[in-house]
């Protein structure tokens, strides 16, 4: 794929740019690119709207190629694309998804202060480190047998509830209740399956973290009570995904799409695009297995809430109603699903593909919790470890523009190999805790990996994606404890 090839962008209003139809040969479709003008050098100096252009020649795509302002390259599609295939005539593609399946931020209150956990705050930040198995290839504390793992493929987060891993009542706090309904744990080969068997309640690597953050400021008061939040409040967030079961079979399926793109000759700018139709078998049998890996990694993020609550616990003495640790929302942000959408003033059935993206439904959706129904579906935004992460709401906008999609975080502005380069010598742990930060980490050059420097700004992807109508900010989130892989 040539990466340099130049593409213009018109400027549609303060934060939307457009790719038109013939920017790049087969595009049925225009790219649509939300940020300001701010934002528009980094996304330009990686490339990232070239992928847009290709997503657009997508079999099927429906309306546009959609990037949020936290857009940055990725595997075939950009990291922060949106696009819908037709459920009919269109294609899914696993590039859209991207390797960790059901990656995901999970929001957790409580009824501590900062004030009341700042005296032991070293010990908390310490055993959630200890207790929260973390890094590249770190293990469960409890080995799924075949039976178990394909309870969890299939149930999801029901299945943990049913061990005593959480309250019954958080069910509809999560996307999709929770589960997905079409998965299949026979479409997940054996190798997915061994990878994940001894991985379900672990953090990973990467930029996935566990963070004890402090409720900094409200935006919406009436919207933040609806939610449990409060000024001074101690909130714990959770950024994780599917582990190497989710990888493996984004891996598994990438090897079959290619096969596909023969068979049902479908022509494309970028091999890492490849994808089969929904009706066809590949694309059904993905479809099934993706659903599954998203179930798993839902799993995971409420097995780590349950080791996150225990943890409080016991190192406040206290009972489950004195820590108030309660679920204000689970999203995913990395995944394919059926959903109906108004296309052209007609109801229509499409694949919404979301990759580093949110979805964001409005007040009065069918598909969101009763709790919410009067303001909006919770959108969780982590920022990155030095600075915050913010809690929005989705829009009415969003649904008719974006297929009811926003931003999943800051963004990557910069490599991992380049950030450790640019922070040689520094003390990253040392220069947090002079902020009031407190980390511990598994691996050795995570924290340069992870620096601040490495993201856009995530106020600044907020901003857009409010001045875009696409969500609305409800609060700001402070960072005072990180666990990292």
């Amino acid at each position: 794929m040539d990466t340099k090839k130049n593409i213009t962008l018109r400027q549609l209003d303060s934060c939307r740019w457009e790719i038109p139809i013939g920017s790049i040969e087969g595009m049925r479709v225009p790219g649509i690119i939300y940020a300001t003008e701010e934002l528009l050098p980094a996304i330009q100096g990686d490339q990232a709207h070239l992928q847009v252009a290709n997503v657009a020649c997508l079999p099927g795509i429906q309306k546009a190629s959609l990037a949020m302002p936290d857009i940055h390259w990725g595997y075939g599609f950009p990291i922060g694309g949106v696009a819908a295939t037709d459920w009919e005539t269109g294609v899914v593609s696993p590039g859209g998804v991207g390797y960790d399946i059901s990656c995901g931020v999970r929001l957790m209150s409580t009824q501590l202060t900062q004030d009341e956990i700042n005296p032991k705050m070293k010990d908390l930040v310490s055993a959630l480190f200890q207790n929260i198995p973390c890094g590249v290839g770190s293990t469960s504390h409890h080995k799924l047998s075949t039976q178990e793992l394909n309870k969890v493929l299939t149930k999801g987060v029901r299945w943990v509830m049913e061990q005593g891993w959480g309250n019954v009542e958080d069910i509809s706090c999560h996307e999709e209740n929770g589960c997905l309904p079409n998965a299949d744990a026979e479409e997940v080969s054996s190798k997915a399956k061994e990878r994940g068997h001894d991985q379900l309640g672990t953090l990973g690597s990467g930029n996935h973290f566990l963070e004890i953050q402090v409720v900094d400021e409200i935006y919406d008061q009436p919207s933040a009570a609806v939610m449990g939040l409060f000024e001074g409040q101690i909130v714990v967030m959770i950024h994780s995904g599917s582990r190497g079961l989710g990888y493996q079979v984004c891996d598994d399926f990438l090897s079959v799409m290619r096969t596909a793109m023969d068979k049902y000759q479908i022509k494309l700018p970028d091999a890492q695009l490849a994808c089969a139709p929904i009706q066809s078998k590949e694309g059904s049998q993905y479809l099934r297995a993706m659903a599954a890996a998203a179930n798993f990694g839902m799993a995971n993020r409420q097995c780590i809430m349950h080791l996150t609550q225990e943890v409080f616990q016991k190192i406040f003495s206290i009972s489950p109603n004195q820590l108030g640790m309660n679920l204000i929302y689970d999203v995913c942000h990395n995944i394919a699903k059926k959903e109906e959408h108004i296309i052209n003033g007609q109801k229509k059935t499409v694949c919404v593909h979301r990759k580093g993206a949110t979805r964001a439904f409005p007040a009065g959706h069918p598909l969101i919790p009763e709790r919410y129904m009067a303001i909006g579906q919770p959108v969780l935004v982590p920022g990155d470890m030095g600075r915050y992460s913010f809690v929005l709401t989705g829009t009415q906008a969003a649904l008719d523009l974006t297929f009811g999609s926003t931003c999943h975080g800051a963004g990557r502005m910069m490599s991992r190999s380049k950030a450790i380069k640019e922070t040689q010598g520094r003390q990253i742990g040392k220069e947090l805790e002079s902020k009031g930060i407190l980390v511990q980490s598994r691996g050795k050059k995570t924290l340069q990996e992870e620096v601040s420097e490495a993201y856009k700004d995530v106020a600044k992807v907020v901003e857009a994606c409010e001045r875009a109508g696409l969500s609305k900010k409800i609060a700001k989130l402070r960072p005072i404890g990180v666990i990292k892989g």
